[in-house]
Protein backbone atom coordinates (compact mmCIF):
# COMPACT_ATOMS: atom_id res chain seq x y z
CA UNK A 1 0.00 0.00 0.00
CA UNK A 2 3.56 2.02 -0.80
CA UNK A 3 1.02 4.17 -2.85
CA UNK A 4 -1.30 5.50 0.27
CA UNK A 5 -4.49 4.00 -1.59
CA UNK A 6 -6.52 1.14 -0.06
CA UNK A 7 -8.03 -1.73 -1.25
CA UNK A 8 -11.84 -1.50 -2.31
CA UNK A 9 -14.17 -4.59 -0.93
CA UNK A 10 -14.97 -5.56 -3.86
CA UNK A 11 -11.63 -6.25 -4.98
CA UNK A 12 -11.49 -10.62 -5.43
CA UNK A 13 -9.36 -12.97 -6.95
CA UNK A 14 -9.92 -16.30 -7.41
CA UNK A 15 -7.86 -18.97 -5.00
CA UNK A 16 -6.02 -20.60 -7.92
CA UNK A 17 -4.99 -17.15 -8.85
CA UNK A 18 -2.83 -16.84 -5.58
CA UNK A 19 0.68 -18.10 -6.07
CA UNK A 20 2.27 -21.13 -3.68
CA UNK A 21 4.55 -17.70 -2.48
CA UNK A 22 1.58 -15.27 -1.61
CA UNK A 23 0.65 -14.59 1.98
CA UNK A 24 -2.45 -13.15 3.39
CA UNK A 25 -2.47 -11.17 6.72
CA UNK A 26 -5.57 -11.80 8.74
CA UNK A 27 -4.64 -11.58 12.44
CA UNK A 28 -4.99 -7.33 12.93
CA UNK A 29 -5.62 -8.40 16.57
CA UNK A 30 -2.25 -8.73 16.88
CA UNK A 31 -0.82 -6.04 15.13
CA UNK A 32 -1.95 -3.96 12.52
CA UNK A 33 -0.61 -2.75 9.06
CA UNK A 34 1.38 1.05 9.02
CA UNK A 35 -0.75 3.29 7.48
CA UNK A 36 1.11 4.25 4.61
CA UNK A 37 0.40 8.17 5.70
CA UNK A 38 1.49 6.80 9.22
CA UNK A 39 4.81 5.64 6.93
CA UNK A 40 4.94 8.78 5.22
CA UNK A 41 4.61 11.32 8.08
CA UNK A 42 7.29 9.71 10.36
CA UNK A 43 9.57 9.38 7.16
CA UNK A 44 9.58 12.92 6.42
CA UNK A 45 10.34 13.98 9.85
CA UNK A 46 13.01 11.81 10.09
CA UNK A 47 14.69 13.09 7.46
CA UNK A 48 14.23 16.54 8.47
CA UNK A 49 17.84 17.52 10.07
CA UNK A 50 16.66 18.94 12.70
CA UNK A 51 13.91 16.07 13.71
CA UNK A 52 16.51 14.49 16.63
CA UNK A 53 16.13 17.30 19.17
CA UNK A 54 14.83 16.02 22.58
CA UNK A 55 11.56 17.42 23.61
CA UNK A 56 12.43 18.05 27.13
CA UNK A 57 15.27 20.25 25.80
CA UNK A 58 14.86 24.44 25.98
CA UNK A 59 16.57 24.88 23.31
CA UNK A 60 15.25 25.10 19.66
CA UNK A 61 15.55 21.75 18.49
CA UNK A 62 14.21 20.47 22.03
CA UNK A 63 11.59 22.27 21.29
CA UNK A 64 10.29 21.72 17.62
CA UNK A 65 10.32 18.21 19.12
CA UNK A 66 8.06 19.07 21.96
CA UNK A 67 5.73 20.91 19.36
CA UNK A 68 5.37 17.73 17.47
CA UNK A 69 4.29 15.78 20.88
CA UNK A 70 1.77 18.34 21.69
CA UNK A 71 0.47 18.25 18.56
CA UNK A 72 0.26 14.58 18.42
CA UNK A 73 -1.20 14.98 22.03
CA UNK A 74 -3.98 16.60 20.58
CA UNK A 75 -4.93 14.22 18.18
CA UNK A 76 -5.32 11.39 20.59
CA UNK A 77 -7.39 13.18 22.82
CA UNK A 78 -9.33 14.45 19.75
CA UNK A 79 -10.10 10.88 19.49
CA UNK A 80 -10.74 9.80 23.00
CA UNK A 81 -13.11 12.85 23.80
CA UNK A 82 -10.33 13.99 26.19
CA UNK A 83 -8.03 16.80 27.17
CA UNK A 84 -4.64 17.38 25.29
CA UNK A 85 -3.70 16.95 29.47
CA UNK A 86 -4.96 13.77 30.20
CA UNK A 87 -3.01 12.18 27.44
CA UNK A 88 0.51 10.41 28.91
CA UNK A 89 2.39 8.64 26.89
CA UNK A 90 3.85 5.49 27.21
CA UNK A 91 5.50 2.60 25.28
CA UNK A 92 2.24 0.78 24.59
CA UNK A 93 -0.56 -0.84 25.89
CA UNK A 94 1.04 -2.81 28.85
CA UNK A 95 2.58 0.32 30.48
CA UNK A 96 -0.35 2.17 29.58
CA UNK A 97 -2.16 -0.54 31.53
CA UNK A 98 0.54 -0.80 34.45
CA UNK A 99 1.12 2.66 34.91
CA UNK A 100 -3.05 2.70 35.09
CA UNK A 101 -4.30 -0.14 37.61
CA UNK A 102 -1.15 -0.06 39.97
CA UNK A 103 -0.97 4.22 40.15
CA UNK A 104 -4.85 3.97 41.08
CA UNK A 105 -4.28 1.02 43.16
CA UNK A 106 -1.79 2.68 45.53
CA UNK A 107 -3.33 6.07 45.35
CA UNK A 108 -6.30 4.96 46.64
CA UNK A 109 -4.89 2.42 49.13
CA UNK A 110 -6.02 4.35 51.81
CA UNK A 111 -9.98 4.25 51.03
CA UNK A 112 -9.69 0.15 50.91
CA UNK A 113 -7.82 -2.61 48.56
CA UNK A 114 -10.83 -4.28 46.90
CA UNK A 115 -10.44 -4.59 42.95
CA UNK A 116 -12.21 -6.02 40.57
CA UNK A 117 -11.88 -7.27 36.89
CA UNK A 118 -12.57 -10.67 34.82
CA UNK A 119 -10.84 -13.57 34.17
CA UNK A 120 -11.25 -13.01 30.26
CA UNK A 121 -8.64 -9.53 30.62
CA UNK A 122 -5.70 -9.30 28.84
CA UNK A 123 -2.83 -10.84 30.20
CA UNK A 124 -1.10 -7.28 30.80
CA UNK A 125 -3.80 -7.03 33.18
CA UNK A 126 -4.38 -10.25 34.83
CA UNK A 127 -0.66 -9.79 35.74
CA UNK A 128 -0.70 -6.37 36.66
CA UNK A 129 -3.67 -7.41 39.42
CA UNK A 130 -1.74 -10.64 40.32
CA UNK A 131 0.96 -8.53 41.26
CA UNK A 132 -0.91 -6.28 43.41
CA UNK A 133 -2.31 -9.27 45.15
CA UNK A 134 0.91 -10.25 46.33
CA UNK A 135 1.31 -6.71 47.42
CA UNK A 136 -1.91 -6.58 49.65
CA UNK A 137 -4.76 -5.79 47.77
CA UNK A 138 -7.67 -8.11 47.11
CA UNK A 139 -8.80 -8.55 43.58
CA UNK A 140 -12.29 -10.16 42.43
CA UNK A 141 -13.05 -11.39 39.03
CA UNK A 142 -16.32 -10.65 37.87
CA UNK A 143 -18.36 -13.21 36.22
CA UNK A 144 -19.96 -12.99 32.60
CA UNK A 145 -24.00 -13.88 32.38
CA UNK A 146 -24.76 -16.63 30.41
CA UNK A 147 -24.42 -15.48 27.07
CA UNK A 148 -20.71 -14.21 27.83
CA UNK A 149 -21.85 -10.95 29.03
CA UNK A 150 -20.34 -8.10 31.65
CA UNK A 151 -23.33 -6.73 32.07
CA UNK A 152 -24.16 -3.80 35.26
CA UNK A 153 -25.73 -7.09 37.19
CA UNK A 154 -22.47 -8.86 37.14
CA UNK A 155 -20.82 -6.30 37.67
CA UNK A 156 -22.80 -4.78 41.09
CA UNK A 157 -22.69 -8.60 42.42
CA UNK A 158 -18.76 -8.01 43.38
CA UNK A 159 -18.83 -4.60 44.06
CA UNK A 160 -18.38 -3.65 47.53
CA UNK A 161 -18.22 -0.12 49.78
CA UNK A 162 -14.02 -1.12 49.75
CA UNK A 163 -13.62 -1.32 45.93
CA UNK A 164 -11.48 0.91 44.68
CA UNK A 165 -10.78 0.10 41.43
CA UNK A 166 -12.38 -1.80 38.35
CA UNK A 167 -10.43 -2.46 35.10
CA UNK A 168 -12.71 -4.27 32.19
CA UNK A 169 -12.36 -4.11 28.42
CA UNK A 170 -13.91 -2.41 26.06
CA UNK A 171 -13.60 -4.80 23.21
CA UNK A 172 -12.31 -8.74 24.05
CA UNK A 173 -8.78 -9.60 21.94
CA UNK A 174 -9.58 -12.89 21.45
CA UNK A 175 -13.23 -12.85 20.77
CA UNK A 176 -14.77 -9.68 19.77
CA UNK A 177 -17.10 -9.90 22.33
CA UNK A 178 -18.05 -5.73 23.58
CA UNK A 179 -18.36 -5.11 27.00
CA UNK A 180 -21.46 -2.13 27.26
CA UNK A 181 -19.30 0.04 29.17
CA UNK A 182 -22.23 2.87 29.57
CA UNK A 183 -24.30 0.39 30.44
CA UNK A 184 -22.33 -0.52 33.49
CA UNK A 185 -22.51 3.64 34.62
CA UNK A 186 -25.36 2.83 37.01
CA UNK A 187 -23.32 1.04 39.05
CA UNK A 188 -20.84 3.62 39.64
CA UNK A 189 -23.21 5.90 40.47
CA UNK A 190 -22.91 6.19 44.08
CA UNK A 191 -19.69 4.60 44.47
CA UNK A 192 -16.17 6.00 44.68
CA UNK A 193 -14.28 3.55 42.62
CA UNK A 194 -12.13 4.12 39.70
CA UNK A 195 -12.93 2.39 36.27
CA UNK A 196 -10.02 1.40 33.79
CA UNK A 197 -11.30 0.49 30.21
CA UNK A 198 -8.98 -1.41 28.18
CA UNK A 199 -9.85 0.08 24.82
CA UNK A 200 -6.60 -1.17 22.91
CA UNK A 201 -8.58 -3.40 20.13
CA UNK A 202 -11.90 -1.19 20.30
CA UNK A 203 -10.60 2.39 19.39
CA UNK A 204 -9.94 1.75 16.23
CA UNK A 205 -13.54 -0.66 15.47
CA UNK A 206 -15.80 1.31 17.56
CA UNK A 207 -16.92 4.39 18.99
CA UNK A 208 -14.93 6.26 21.96
CA UNK A 209 -17.56 7.79 23.06
CA UNK A 210 -18.94 3.97 24.63
CA UNK A 211 -15.68 4.29 26.88
CA UNK A 212 -16.44 8.01 28.18
CA UNK A 213 -17.64 7.26 31.51
CA UNK A 214 -13.86 5.32 32.31
CA UNK A 215 -11.56 7.51 34.59
CA UNK A 216 -8.81 5.71 32.69
CA UNK A 217 -8.27 4.48 29.47
CA UNK A 218 -5.38 2.41 27.57
CA UNK A 219 -4.74 2.43 24.08
CA UNK A 220 -1.69 1.08 22.00
CA UNK A 221 -0.69 2.88 18.71
CA UNK A 222 -0.09 -0.47 16.45
CA UNK A 223 -3.43 -1.38 17.01
CA UNK A 224 -4.88 1.31 14.85
CA UNK A 225 -2.35 1.31 12.21
CA UNK A 226 0.45 3.02 14.07
CA UNK A 227 3.94 1.83 15.02
CA UNK A 228 4.92 -0.19 17.69
CA UNK A 229 6.70 1.23 20.98
CA UNK A 230 4.03 3.83 21.63
CA UNK A 231 1.03 4.29 23.68
CA UNK A 232 -0.89 6.40 25.98
CA UNK A 233 -3.05 6.38 28.93
CA UNK A 234 -5.81 8.64 29.12
CA UNK A 235 -6.33 9.56 32.99
CA UNK A 236 -8.95 11.99 34.04
CA UNK A 237 -7.82 15.47 34.76
CA UNK A 238 -9.08 15.08 38.52
CA UNK A 239 -6.58 12.23 38.79
CA UNK A 240 -3.57 13.58 37.39
CA UNK A 241 -2.23 14.72 40.62
CA UNK A 242 -3.72 11.84 42.67
CA UNK A 243 -1.81 8.52 40.45
CA UNK A 244 1.50 7.16 41.49
CA UNK A 245 4.13 7.15 39.09
CA UNK A 246 5.29 3.66 38.46
CA UNK A 247 8.60 5.01 36.66
CA UNK A 248 10.79 7.29 38.12
CA UNK A 249 13.91 9.56 36.59
CA UNK A 250 13.59 13.09 34.84
CA UNK A 251 9.43 13.56 35.98
CA UNK A 252 8.56 13.89 32.48
CA UNK A 253 4.98 13.72 31.65
CA UNK A 254 3.78 15.63 34.66
CA UNK A 255 5.93 13.44 36.89
CA UNK A 256 3.46 10.38 35.78
CA UNK A 257 6.03 8.85 33.40
CA UNK A 258 9.64 9.62 33.19
CA UNK A 259 12.21 9.38 30.25
CA UNK A 260 13.06 10.84 27.28
CA UNK A 261 9.82 10.96 25.04
CA UNK A 262 10.09 9.50 21.38
CA UNK A 263 9.14 11.90 18.92
CA UNK A 264 8.73 9.99 15.47
CA UNK A 265 6.78 7.03 17.38
CA UNK A 266 4.48 9.65 18.85
CA UNK A 267 4.03 11.31 15.90
CA UNK A 268 3.55 8.38 14.21
CA UNK A 269 0.50 7.65 16.90
CA UNK A 270 -1.43 11.14 16.41
CA UNK A 271 -1.36 10.85 12.70
CA UNK A 272 -2.78 7.08 13.27
CA UNK A 273 -5.68 8.46 15.41
CA UNK A 274 -6.37 11.65 13.49
CA UNK A 275 -6.78 8.78 10.38
CA UNK A 276 -8.90 6.26 12.75
CA UNK A 277 -11.21 9.17 13.19
CA UNK A 278 -11.27 10.60 9.48
CA UNK A 279 -12.09 6.92 8.43
CA UNK A 280 -13.88 5.46 11.21
CA UNK A 281 -17.35 4.53 9.04
CA UNK A 282 -15.46 3.72 5.84
CA UNK A 283 -13.90 1.28 7.93
CA UNK A 284 -16.45 -0.13 9.86
CA UNK A 285 -18.55 -0.29 6.59
CA UNK A 286 -15.82 -2.16 4.71
CA UNK A 287 -14.78 -4.75 8.08
CA UNK A 288 -18.67 -5.45 8.57
CA UNK A 289 -18.84 -6.87 4.53
CA UNK A 290 -15.73 -8.65 5.48
CA UNK A 291 -17.18 -10.21 8.04
CA UNK A 292 -20.27 -10.79 6.56
CA UNK A 293 -18.48 -12.58 3.69
CA UNK A 294 -16.31 -14.86 6.21
CA UNK A 295 -19.61 -16.04 7.83
CA UNK A 296 -21.00 -16.97 4.55
CA UNK A 297 -17.97 -19.12 4.30
CA UNK A 298 -18.41 -20.89 7.65
CA UNK A 299 -21.58 -21.87 6.44
CA UNK A 300 -20.37 -23.95 4.27
CA UNK A 301 -18.28 -26.37 6.57
CA UNK A 302 -20.09 -28.72 9.44
CA UNK A 303 -19.66 -28.44 12.77
CA UNK A 304 -18.52 -24.94 13.53
CA UNK A 305 -18.81 -22.40 16.46
CA UNK A 306 -18.30 -19.12 17.22
CA UNK A 307 -17.34 -18.33 20.64
CA UNK A 308 -18.29 -15.37 22.39
CA UNK A 309 -21.25 -13.49 21.97
CA UNK A 310 -23.14 -14.47 18.84
CA UNK A 311 -24.66 -10.49 18.78
CA UNK A 312 -22.18 -8.25 21.07
CA UNK A 313 -19.17 -8.97 18.55
CA UNK A 314 -17.37 -6.24 16.59
CA UNK A 315 -17.25 -7.24 12.68
CA UNK A 316 -13.04 -7.94 12.18
CA UNK A 317 -11.97 -10.06 15.00
CA UNK A 318 -13.97 -13.73 14.82
CA UNK A 319 -13.13 -16.43 17.28
CA UNK A 320 -14.23 -19.87 15.62
CA UNK A 321 -14.24 -23.80 16.84
CA UNK A 322 -13.99 -26.67 14.53
CA UNK A 323 -15.39 -29.63 15.56
CA UNK A 324 -11.95 -32.60 15.80
CA UNK A 325 -9.82 -30.23 14.54
CA UNK A 326 -6.56 -29.25 16.22
CA UNK A 327 -5.91 -25.74 16.39
CA UNK A 328 -2.07 -25.99 15.51
CA UNK A 329 -2.74 -28.36 13.18
CA UNK A 330 -4.63 -26.16 11.58
CA UNK A 331 -2.52 -23.30 11.71
CA UNK A 332 0.16 -25.55 9.80
CA UNK A 333 -2.00 -26.44 6.93
CA UNK A 334 -2.88 -22.82 6.49
CA UNK A 335 1.12 -21.35 6.94
CA UNK A 336 0.41 -18.91 4.24
CA UNK A 337 -2.25 -17.26 5.92
CA UNK A 338 -1.70 -15.40 9.21
CA UNK A 339 -4.20 -16.25 11.61
CA UNK A 340 -3.49 -17.15 15.15
CA UNK A 341 -5.13 -19.24 18.21
CA UNK A 342 -5.76 -15.99 20.28
CA UNK A 343 -3.61 -13.59 22.00
CA UNK A 344 -0.21 -12.57 20.48
CA UNK A 345 1.74 -12.74 24.16
CA UNK A 346 0.74 -16.11 24.63
CA UNK A 347 0.03 -18.12 21.34
CA UNK A 348 3.54 -19.84 21.17
CA UNK A 349 2.45 -21.88 24.16
CA UNK A 350 -0.06 -24.73 23.05
CA UNK A 351 -2.48 -24.69 26.30
CA UNK A 352 -6.16 -23.48 26.15
CA UNK A 353 -6.83 -19.71 25.86
CA UNK A 354 -7.86 -18.23 29.31
CA UNK A 355 -10.17 -16.50 27.82
CA UNK A 356 -12.70 -19.46 26.21
CA UNK A 357 -11.96 -21.61 29.39
CA UNK A 358 -13.31 -18.18 31.04
CA UNK A 359 -16.40 -18.27 29.06
CA UNK A 360 -16.49 -22.09 30.09
CA UNK A 361 -15.67 -23.89 27.03
CA UNK A 362 -14.41 -27.34 27.43
CA UNK A 363 -10.52 -27.71 26.83
CA UNK A 364 -10.96 -29.77 23.90
CA UNK A 365 -13.45 -27.11 21.94
CA UNK A 366 -10.80 -23.91 23.30
CA UNK A 367 -7.76 -26.43 21.75
CA UNK A 368 -9.54 -25.79 18.26
CA UNK A 369 -10.12 -22.95 18.27
CA UNK A 370 -8.72 -19.96 16.20
CA UNK A 371 -8.78 -16.17 16.04
CA UNK A 372 -9.44 -14.83 12.46
CA UNK A 373 -9.04 -10.88 12.65
CA UNK A 374 -8.96 -8.59 9.81
CA UNK A 375 -9.32 -4.58 8.82
CA UNK A 376 -8.72 -1.40 6.50
CA UNK A 377 -6.19 -3.37 3.94
CA UNK A 378 -8.10 -6.20 4.15
CA UNK A 379 -9.68 -7.81 0.47
CA UNK A 380 -12.63 -9.68 -0.04
CA UNK A 381 -10.16 -11.46 -2.27
CA UNK A 382 -7.97 -12.71 0.69
CA UNK A 383 -11.57 -13.69 2.79
CA UNK A 384 -12.24 -15.95 -0.13
CA UNK A 385 -9.27 -17.20 -0.27
CA UNK A 386 -9.59 -18.46 3.36
CA UNK A 387 -13.26 -19.68 2.96
CA UNK A 388 -11.96 -21.73 0.04
CA UNK A 389 -8.89 -22.62 1.94
CA UNK A 390 -10.86 -23.43 5.25
CA UNK A 391 -13.41 -25.62 3.16
CA UNK A 392 -10.80 -27.97 1.37
CA UNK A 393 -8.54 -28.35 4.41
CA UNK A 394 -11.09 -28.76 7.47
CA UNK A 395 -12.35 -32.49 6.12
CA UNK A 396 -8.91 -33.70 5.21
CA UNK A 397 -7.79 -32.91 9.00
CA UNK A 398 -10.54 -34.22 10.28
CA UNK A 399 -10.14 -37.86 8.47
CA UNK A 400 -6.65 -37.54 9.34
CA UNK A 401 -7.97 -37.44 13.06
CA UNK A 402 -10.04 -40.66 13.20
Amino acid sequence: MADGTWPSTTQTREPEDIAEHDHIYLDYAATTPLDPTVVREMMDFLETSDSFGNPASTHTYGQAAADVIERARIKVASLLAARPDEIVWTSGATEAINLGLKGAAFARRQQGNHIVTSAMEHKAVLDSVAWLAAQGFEISYVEPDDSGAITAACLAEVMRPDTILVSLTHLNNETGTITDIQALAPVFDNHTALLHVDAVQSVARLSTDDISIADLISISAHKMYGPKGVGALRVRHSLLNELVPQTHGGGHELGLRSGTLATHQILGMGCAAATVQQRRQLDLEHTRALDHRLRLHLDRIDEVAVNGHIRHRAAGILNVAFADVAADSLLLALDHIAISTGSACTSRVIRPSHVLTALGYQESRALSSIRISFGRFTTLSDIDHLGHSLQATIPSLRQLAQ
